[in-house]
């Protein structure tokens, strides 16, 4: 069976929106989303600077996925990082995160010369090399890139 999925930009967060996603990931020993949220509500990061956005993934109208792009901190704007992305476990393998990924991937390219991530799961390191990502430190806090 096959899910139908909606992809969408954030140009503001209920964080409300978010409670599914951060009690499932912390379930599973991950704070990143809940630190998307915190940051979000305190400013700190907003995904407002120049190239970058945020970005959901809704199924049936609940949001079931969620990734941002940031300016990489450590190469400033020649790179975007790929941050916070995470998919519910029932919509894991079933598009969801490579929707999301070529969603950034696309907004990346009208901003930076690269794409940086920082992953040490086996799975996402699967998914990133997947659609295209390089394995290596070829960047300062990186493991995966990509030229764009």
């Amino acid at each position: 069976m096959s899910l139908t999925f909606s992809i969408f930009k954030l140009h503001e967060l209920e964080t409300s929106a978010l409670q599914a996603l951060v009690a499932e990931s912390e379930q599973e020993g991950y704070r990143f989303v809940r630190r998307l949220a915190e940051e979000y509500v305190s400013g700190k990061n907003r995904f407002s600077k120049k190239g970058e956005a945020l970005f959901a993934v809704s199924h049936d109208g609940d949001i079931v996925g969620v990734c941002g792009l940031n300016q990489d901190p450590y190469i400033q704007e020649e790179a975007g990082r790929v941050r916070h992305l995470y998919v519910m476990r029932a919509y894991r393998k079933q598009g969801a995160a490579r929707i999301l990924l070529h969603e950034v991937m696309k907004m990346a390219k009208g901003h930076f010369a690269y794409m940086t991530l920082r992953t040490d799961n086996p799975a996402a390191d699967a998914l990133y090399r997947s659609v295209g990502f390089s394995v290596s430190e070829k960047f300062p806090e990186t493991t995966h890139w990509l030229k764009l």
